[in-house]
């Protein structure tokens, strides 16, 4: 468990599968990730999480708000999958509720997230990507000390060559 000054960041368990439900549900959160993600494809995700969680110790945790213990979004450090290409690559991501969108909860959970990576795993290097039009995100990678490492960039494998998402940039930060 991570904490920060509004945060909590913690493994998932099985009783936060409803509300990570509803965050891959929201399309505001699918317009960026490829799509809404059904009960099934949720659940599917979370089976994922927690196996890398408890293959490696550390993984993708759900963020929850201190000041409600509200599950608003989820953020981490693991390995990229084998069918990205990207042998050894650690990549940070984060997905939140739109409602709270704006307010700096992504920054400051991949802050910390990204600081685990460096001091507790000892990671030499942390990738992060996203579509080429996703500023937003780009904003948060740059806000946390990323930088763009444009000869990285690709085109998703999981994405149709027709889909306006399929080229990606990527960022690295290095320890």
């Amino acid at each position: 468990m991570i904490e920060t000054d509004r945060l909590v960041l913690r493994p998932a368990v099985d009783a936060d599968r409803d509300a990570i439900a509803d965050l891959n549900a929201r399309p505001e959160v699918g317009a960026w990730l490829g799509g809404v993600r059904s009960r099934a494809e949720s659940d599917a995700f979370v089976d994922r999480v927690m196996a890398h969680e408890a293959e490696h110790g550390f993984g993708f945790w759900v963020v929850d708000r201190k000041a409600d213990g509200r599950l608003i979004g989820m953020t981490g450090v693991w390995w990229v999958p084998p069918e990205m290409n990207m042998p050894g690559a650690a990549e940070i991501g984060w997905r939140f509720l739109p409602d709270v969108w704006g307010q700096g909860f992504a920054t400051e959970a991949a802050r910390a997230a990204l600081a685990h990576g460096f001091g507790v795993l000892k990671l030499p290097e942390i990738i992060a990507f996203t579509a080429r039009t996703n500023l937003a995100s780009q904003a948060v990678m740059r806000r946390i000390g990323m930088s763009p490492a444009p000869d990285r960039d690709f085109l998703h494998p999981r994405l149709s060559q027709a889909d306006p998402l399929r080229p990606h940039v990527v960022f690295v930060a290095r320890r």
